[in-house]
């Protein structure tokens, strides 16, 4: 199949598969009339680039699983590799995990101070009544 054939099974733009193939991620085959060639092996790399891309991965935490898809096995997270660089995003993702739920108790700890510190002091008064208003309302 040609390139647009390609992008458009695969859901994405034709400048996509050319940077992918700038980086070496996508095979730069060439018909004899100097149009790229791909065929299912290269859609099956482009969906596992995109779906990976989709869980947060960088563009270059792919190559692994692409060289290991290129290398014949029937998944891209058959590898040694690939299984390392798992292992890294689950590290990344806790690290950043725990960073979110200490931020969270710090901002709920400081919401808790404000409140606390809160005075109640006078309602506000309605302009057009000269009334306090009702509880929970502001002018």
């Amino acid at each position: 199949m040609r390139i647009g054939e390609l992008a458009q099974r695969a859901g994405t733009s034709t400048r996509t598969l050319r940077y992918y193939e700038s980086r070496g991620l996508l095979p730069a085959r060439r018909a004899g009339n100097g149009y790229r060639t791909y065929d299912d092996d290269d859609l099956r790399l482009i969906q596992q680039i995109r779906t990976l891309q989709d869980f947060g991965f960088e563009l270059e935490e792919t190559r692994p699983f692409v060289e290991c898809l290129r290398a014949g096995h029937p998944a891209g997270d058959s590898c040694p590799a690939s299984l390392d660089v798992y292992r890294a995003k689950l590290a990344e993702l806790d690290e950043l995990i725990g960073r979110l739920g200490s931020i969270r108790a710090q901002v709920g700890e400081q919401l808790a101070l404000a409140e606390a510190e809160q005075s109640p002091g006078p309602a506000p008064l309605c302009e057009l009544t000269n009334h306090p208003l009702p509880e929970g309302e502001d002018r």
